[in-house]
């Protein structure tokens, strides 16, 4: 499952603009053969007092990504990742001047994961498709 967490300053983002952040961070996993529902995103307004970047407060937006149902195997693969996912965020981001945004992406082992109870089938198996096209984690 890939969870996104995204830290940012209040009134960054707008409802309608969330969802479209969702959507279009939930289209890329789908794009890459993960079921929709593995796609969690929560976004945090945090207060100003409480965001600081190197020691002062300014507008900024902080994204924790933790990637669970892949990993990357190599160099190459986390570049690619990496531009995927500055390539998600600017339209969101780079239209706030001045804004400071970053993200970092850990690889969380899926032997620690489960889905309702379920340890979830093993990546591009027919069950984890069978998950997919079902949109919800089902016995197998």
């Amino acid at each position: 499952m890939p969870l996104w967490k995204i830290h940012h300053t209040p009134r960054l983002f707008g409802d309608t603009e969330k969802a479209q952040l969702a959507s279009d961070i939930t289209d890329y996993y789908e794009k890459v053969g993960l079921p929709r529902f593995y796609v969690v995103v929560i976004f945090a307004e945090t207060a100003p007092a409480n965001l600081y970047v190197g020691g002062e407060q300014r507008p900024s937006v902080r994204v924790e990504i933790a990637h669970i149902a892949r990993h990357s195997n190599d160099s190459a693969g986390r570049r690619r990742i990496s531009q995927r996912v500055s390539d998600i965020l600017a339209p969101h981001v780079d239209r706030h001047e001045g804004l400071h945004w970053e993200f970092h992406i850990d690889e969380t082992s899926e032997e620690l994961w489960r889905i309702n109870g379920l340890v979830p089938p093993p990546g591009r198996s027919d069950a984890e498709k069978t998950w997919a096209s079902s949109n919800s984690p089902l016995p197998y």
